[in-house]
């Protein structure tokens, strides 16, 4: 049976996950001003033209921001009963977060009175819109699926003046989840097998952790390093002992890994052994002082360093960081010591072709710790009208393109 034969899915993760501003995508508030526009010229001119909307990115890519895409869709593709009071109420709304915003850490009372108002104002806006999704067909790949270059990934076909003003927001989703995604799985595939952590956190903006989270575990990272990060597919933040907590022992590993031990007995114990750029010397110690309990350590020597174990090598000044050397090193001292059971985790520097090297050699790392390389390149979607009415309609190169593997969608 065919793609286009399979009984239709509904977005199979629920929309509230997402914590979309629903106002604010109605509204156009968040879209390139021009397709709110075009919205709006379309409505005000009568022009209930349906059209076919066709979307597709120009590289290999792990497509993933589907779901968040029919999310935004189901929530935004409709109008207002009355525009203009809309517009009037939607201001107030944004005026009314700024309040509440002011209002954090002050008098109690007024903070509840704001956020009554707001919710007020929203109720207000929730019954001047009228929802269309009921009138728009949508087909797609799922998150997951692989697209080869100008592959058609998502076709959204209805009256054009409900859902022109989306165009933004769906394609930014697309593009970021869908970059993620696709480097992690490079990433995972280098790996052969092995444990894959997600640790970008700090490179970028808070508040795409759960988007970023999500799209990691489709290109198949193991773990993730924020709570946030693993909100939307049910896992918890995980992570290893920090600089900072060493520091704060006056510089014992050994202190740092019992207390993190003693506050966090169920969790599996990886000290982190690059504080002194020892990393044979502290493991040993570590491995000694912990016995059974440990779990692993996990190598992060600056990539302006070399390890104190490699400073006679007559190569010494081109190993800096995390090298081959430095992991046979360390492997090498803990299973002489009667070790052999804890885990090496390696990070500082990683990407796939590091990766790719590490396993060609047969370097005895057991997992991979990730951050900046995650966020690397781009992977734009582009969307365009490609049918008006049933008939073709497109600028020049962008005619449509069917794809058998589309599955109907439900809104």
């Amino acid at each position: 049976m065919s793609s286009s034969q399979q009984a239709p899915l509904s977005i199979t993760i629920p929309k509230e996950v997402f914590d979309l501003p629903v106002h604010e995508i109605r509204r156009g508030y968040r879209s390139d001003v021009y397709f709110w526009r075009a919205k709006r010229a379309l409505e005000a001119s009568n022009r209930h033209r349906d059209a076919t909307m066709q979307v597709f990115q120009k590289q290999h890519a792990v497509v993933c921001g589907i779901e968040e895409a029919l999310a935004i869709l189901t929530v935004g593709i409709g109008h207002y009963q009355d525009a203009n009071r809309a517009f009037v109420l939607f201001d107030q709304h944004i005026e009314q977060k700024r309040k509440i915003r002011a209002l954090y850490g002050g008098d109690p009372e007024q903070l509840r009175q704001a956020l009554d108002e707001r919710k007020r104002i929203e109720t207000a806006l929730d019954e001047e819109w009228v929802s269309e999704s009921g009138r728009v067909r949508v087909r797609s790949l799922r998150d997951g699926d692989t697209a080869e270059p100008r592959e058609t990934v998502l076709l959204i076909e209805g009256p054009l003046a409900e859902f022109v003003h989306l165009e933004t927001l769906y394609l930014g989703v697309l593009a970021r989840r869908t970059r993620i995604a696709t480097n992690v799985a490079e990433v995972a595939r280098a790996a052969n097998g092995k444990p894959v952590f997600f640790f970008p956190a700090r490179f970028d903006h808070w508040a795409v952790q759960g988007g970023d989270g999500y799209a990691a575990s489709i290109g198949g990272a193991t773990a993730v390093s924020t709570d946030a990060q693993g909100e939307w597919w049910g896992m918890k933040g995980g992570g290893t002992i920090p600089h900072c907590l060493i520091a704060a022992c006056e510089g014992s590993t050994v202190e740092a890994t019992q207390a993190f031990a003693d506050a966090f007995p169920d969790t599996r114990l990886v000290a982190l052994v690059d504080f002194e750029n020892d990393c044979v010397r502290t493991s040993l110690e570590v491995a000694q002082a912990m016995g059974d309990k440990l779990w692993g350590v996990r190598l992060d020597t600056s990539e302006t360093l070399t390890d104190v174990s490699l400073a006679h090598m007559p190569d010494a000044d081109c190993q800096t960081g995390v090298t081959t050397a430095l992991v046979r090193n360390v492997r090498q001292a803990l299973d002489y010591a009667g070790f052999s059971n804890v885990h090496i985790v390696v990070s500082g520097g990683f990407d796939a072709a590091k990766i790719a090297r590490f396993e060609s050699e047969q370097v005895p790392t057991d997992a991979y710790g990730v951050g900046s390389a995650f966020m690397k390149g781009s992977c734009d979607f582009t969307a365009d009208v490609v049918k008006v009415d049933g008939r073709p309609m497109s600028k020049i190169g962008r005619a449509f393109r069917d794809n058998d593997r589309l599955i109907e969608r439900v809104l």
